[in-house]
């Protein structure tokens, strides 16, 4: 494969990260919902395995603590502890700052 079918499959690949980044900063107002958790997890899983495939180690390190997060809270029913929602929330701004470094070096 030419590095530029790959810059821009990874351009495709950051692109979409960021949707689930936004759709992860919304879940995170809401991370009493055993629902909005839920989805947290998935877009977390998600990143996890294809921030990795992509080369995107930091991505995936990321996505893979705050699934790691998001299922011992979910494992506490839901009642964790404010550090716990604190982490999740510091995960989600990690990942939109490795997403958009990783935007910037492809340019």
């Amino acid at each position: 494969m030419v590095d530029y079918e790959l810059n821009e499959l990874k351009r495709e690949f950051l692109d979409e990260a960021r949707e689930k980044v936004a759709e992860m900063q919304s879940a995170l107002g809401n991370v009493h919902d055993h629902s909005a958790l839920d989805r947290l997890a998935y877009l977390a899983h998600q990143l996890k395995g294809s921030g990795g495939s992509y080369g995107y180690q930091r991505i995936s390190t990321d996505a893979a603590e705050l699934e790691k997060t998001i299922e011992s809270l979910s494992a506490d029913e839901g009642q964790g502890s404010v550090k716990d929602e604190e982490r999740m929330q510091q995960f989600v701004i990690n990942l939109r700052t490795e997403i958009d470094r990783a935007a910037r070096e492809l340019n």
